[in-house]
């Protein structure tokens, strides 16, 4: 008897056919076929509809989802302390990646005796930084609505969970507006699973249009860089998201790795944390957290948690230091830590997000912001990977949350070890 292809493995299969075709395609001449016809055509349509229609679901799902989440939490003061463990992991973990970060910056130096000049072409443009102040006050809406239509993920959550706190106060007064969340929360989720059957077709087209326009030449020009920021991931994966899971559960990490490698393969994609909230939330369940729980964390992680972005924020802060050849105190060490956290805070979960938060980080030590110049020929290539890292993190906290407060089925995730990823 065959067996059937798993949606995953057709994404991990979309993946692969999508870099060994751009590695092809990168080779034919510019022309008609290869530039209107394929990249501005037909792979063009494919990867960005699919992120479309994800990104669609996005403000609808996250805010739905959280408002069933805080208010089938009952208690208030559970809820105050989910939230307080949720924030302090986030932040916590993002503080470490950035002294990880410039840790390896620092004995590695990137930037030392590589000539990047010819890389730098053109203006970069960057989107205006935010103070900490601004940050804090464009937490509350004015408009909620408005914060719904625009996408402002900070306010869509400030608003979505003072509802669900409402209602989880008012009691069963609101039990007919719950019931039309939870109907909705439903309806939403099937429409995920719908737009999901044609992710292994976006997947290999968003992945065959990357690498057929940057290629390799820019890996290789920036080998350096590139592989301290991979180390900088790699470590903090293994040993920070590792040692916090074990310490603090005490449960194999096995079967969340074998029902991870779903969502990273929509990650690596797409770049987008965002875009990973839907399936990060289907498979939380089906490892047995709790939706009280999985319903708060996860999209709050897709909007605060940045620990991935952090490593390269450090590593790029550093690397673009010694191209200058300008030495970087403690002080400075300190307030690229300070900035990069509180910045996280305040950046959505969406492609290049990365670029706005390392301007920031420049700024605050006074480093020149074209030398973010030198490393936007591999940015695409580096945010697939410190992205999924970032929705990683979120799935590593919820795991953590739920078990601290026993809300989640221990039978249900242990058993997923023997078996493979179903959809």
């Amino acid at each position: 008897m065959n067996k059937k292809i798993t949606l995953t493995s057709k994404i991990l299969i979309g993946l692969l056919l999508g870099f060994v075709f751009g590695l092809i395609l990168k080779q034919v001449p510019e022309g008609l076929i290869k530039n209107t016809i394929l990249l501005d055509g037909v792979l063009k349509i494919i990867g960005n509809g699919f992120t479309s229609a994800i990104k669609m679901m996005v403000v609808p799902l996250v805010f739905v989802s959280l408002v069933c989440g805080t208010s089938s939490m009952g208690d208030v003061k559970r809820l105050g302390r989910i939230g307080g463990k949720t924030m302090l992991f986030y932040l916590g973990t993002t503080a470490i990646a950035i002294i990880i970060s410039l840790v390896l910056g620092s004995a590695l130096k990137p930037g030392v005796g590589l000539d990047m000049s010819g890389i730098v072409s053109g203006e970069v443009a960057i989107g205006e930084s935010k103070s900490l102040v601004d940050i804090i006050l464009n937490i509350i809406p004015t408009n909620p609505i408005a914060s719904l239509a625009n996408g402002e993920m900070l306010q869509v959550i400030f608003f979505a969970m003072l509802l669900g706190i409402a209602m989880s106060i008012v009691g069963k007064k609101a039990e007919p507006v719950r019931v039309i969340f939870e109907s909705a929360n439903e309806i939403c989720m099937k429409m995920v699973n719908l737009i999901m059957l044609f992710a292994p077709y976006g997947v290999f087209a968003l992945v065959c249009n990357t690498f057929a326009t940057v290629g390799t030449d820019a890996i290789f020009a920036l080998v350096k860089y590139i592989s301290i920021v991979l180390l900088g991931l790699l470590i903090h994966v293994t040993v920070v998201y590792g040692g916090i899971f074990k310490i603090i559960t005490r449960q194999k990490i096995k079967p969340f790795i074998n029902k991870f490698s779903r969502v990273a393969a929509i990650t690596f994609s797409t770049a987008s944390s965002n875009a990973s909230v839907p399936a990060s939330l289907e498979i939380m369940e089906e490892l047995g957290v709790s939706k009280s729980v999985r319903s708060f964390t996860i999209p709050m992680g897709a909007t605060i948690n940045m620990d991935g972005t952090a490593i390269m924020q450090g590593i790029a802060a550093l690397f673009i230091a010694q191209i200058y050849q300008v030495d970087l105190g403690m002080n400075d060490m300190i307030t690229i830590v300070l900035t990069a956290t509180l910045a996280s805070i305040g950046t959505a979960g969406v492609p290049g997000v990365g670029m706005i938060m390392l301007s920031m980080v420049l700024q605050s030590v006074g480093l020149p912001l074209e030398g973010i110049g030198l490393i936007m020929g591999v940015e695409r290539i580096i945010d697939m990977f410190r992205t999924t890292v970032n929705v990683m993190g979120d799935n590593i906290c919820t795991l953590i949350i739920a078990n601290s407060e026993k809300e989640i089925d221990l039978e249900v995730y242990n058993k997923e070890e023997s078996i493979k990823s179903l959809v």
